[in-house]
């Protein structure tokens, strides 16, 4: 069993017997704010953060895309972004979890560190324990998506099978 001292509420070790969770603890490596930049399509992004929201601009706002590219922080990208959601690519929710699949492997690819984290997970579900987030984690009422825990556990899925 996982220590629940990891966990924001007891909730998550009663629901699961098995959880890794990432939201700011031992995982947050696989935290799309965590500090680990990546190099995609010839340019470097500080996080997966800035990649993910400055690419909802790519060739339709490109001052937008430039402004979260060169911003100081994950959550700057993310507000940027929200900011201007109305000068976003039209299909992005079409494309969004491709576009974060790459993200996330280019990701891994490039940290090693982040290689072995993932790998320290084992079988265990992963889930992005967000408080907010619904679609790429488990949100508040915790019954979300988790769609980047999802992806997390394909690619641990990959590499477990080479």
């Amino acid at each position: 069993m996982i220590n629940v001292e990891q966990y924001r509420d007891i909730w998550l070790s009663e629901k699961f017997d098995e959880f890794i969770g990432f939201y700011n603890r031992e995982f947050f490596c696989l935290d799309n704010f965590s500090s680990f930049g990546i190099d995609y399509n010839g340019i470097y992004y500080q996080t997966i953060e800035h990649a993910y929201q400055s690419l909802k601009f790519k060739d339709v706002a490109p001052k937008v895309e430039k402004q979260i590219i060169e911003c100081h922080s994950a959550y700057d990208a993310q507000k940027i972004a929200h900011e201007n959601i109305e000068k976003q690519v039209k299909n992005w929710d079409d494309i969004k979890l491709d576009v974060m699949e790459k993200l996330v492997r280019a990701k891994l690819e490039q940290h090693p560190y982040v290689k072995k984290k993932l790998l320290e997970t084992k079988n265990n579900l992963i889930c992005e324990d967000s408080p907010k987030d619904s679609f790429w984690g488990i949100g508040p009422n915790r019954d979300g998506r988790n769609e980047l825990g999802k992806l997390w556990m394909k690619l641990r899925d990959e590499l477990n099978n080479k």
